[in-house]
């Protein structure tokens, strides 16, 4: 399948598979995340007004993370093309930095609007799992992110100019015969299941839960889900000739701080430099009074 739907006659703008489902996900994502903030009584119009700061923070996070992960891993691409890294359509982001990014521009503006940002951290949690599962065919239609060769049944065959590593070698793994795992399609289901568990906890559990908790618990379960996940990802940069991936790194720091952060929140474990917090959520004035009528 092409990855461009239609290029416009006589100009090199195109339009790719890749942006338009990334697009359809981060919509659905919003729905989720909408319905989540009217959930918690707050008024789930700014979700929209959020992504207006946080979408583009989150794009050049997302390049930016998956450049420096390629310098770190020993690529030399960027460094020596550094306008490479301003060529987004030539592809290449990563989901951690649009997360990382994507929060400093909400937050941004949350403080511009006087919001409490755990709402918006306990919406959001479902929804960048399920709009990070949205998006996982476009890497099927890339021809990317996939693993090692499998006998599975659903194993997919990948194009020769899509290989990495030694399954290059067309003679020794032939198009026809060769099948590897589906690696973006494992993330997809491990989103779907995370995001459902967090939705039932969030639901069952509403009144006894305390804010931030489902983000807590998207830490642990994001985390957990990409340290499996890596085991099957042969393309990513590992920490010298260890079998190490950055992003695994990133994902075992993740389940430490959502298990802490979990431990602090309900006062199992008590440091004197990290509180709990409010135990209910501040719902701004102009939701609080809409409530009320």
């Amino acid at each position: 399948m092409d990855p461009i739907i239609f290029t416009i006659p006589g100009t090199n703008i195109s339009l790719h598979w890749y942006g338009l489902i990334m697009a359809v996900g981060i919509i659905m994502a919003g729905l989720v995340a909408e319905w989540g903030v009217r959930q918690r009584g707050e008024d789930g119009e700014h979700i929209w007004e959020l992504l207006i700061w946080a979408v583009p923070f989150g794009i050049v996070g997302a390049r930016l993370w998956y450049v420096a992960n390629d310098i770190l891993g020993g690529g030399q691409y960027y460094v020596e093309n550094p306008l490479q890294i301003i060529n987004l359509p030539q592809g290449g982001l990563h989901f951690y930095g649009a997360v990382l990014f994507g929060a400093i521009g909400a937050l941004i503006f949350v403080r511009r609007n006087q919001l409490d940002f755990r709402i918006f951290l306990d919406a959001s949690a479902p929804a960048l799992l399920i709009g990070q599962a949205l998006v996982r065919p476009a890497n099927f239609i890339n021809q990317e992110l996939y693993g090692q060769p499998t006998d599975l049944p659903w194993g997919i065959r990948i194009e020769a100019v899509n290989r990495i590593g030694p399954w290059q070698n067309m003679l020794q793994y032939p198009y026809e015969t060769t099948f590897f795992h589906p690696t973006f399609a494992y993330e997809m289901l491990w989103n779907f299941l995370a995001a459902g568990i967090l939705l039932w906890i969030a639901l069952e559990y509403k009144k006894r839960l305390k804010p931030s908790s489902v983000f807590a618990g998207w830490l642990i379960l994001e985390g957990i889900g990409r340290e499996i996940i890596e085991f099957f990802r042969p393309d990513q940069p590992r920490l010298g000739n260890t079998d190490i991936s950055y992003s695994r790194i990133v994902a075992g720091v993740m389940i430490v701080i959502g298990v802490i952060w979990l431990l602090i929140k309900y006062e199992i474990i008590k440091l004197p430099f990290l509180k709990p917090g409010p135990d209910d959520y501040q719902i701004s004035p102009k939701s609080g009074s809409r409530e009320a009528e």
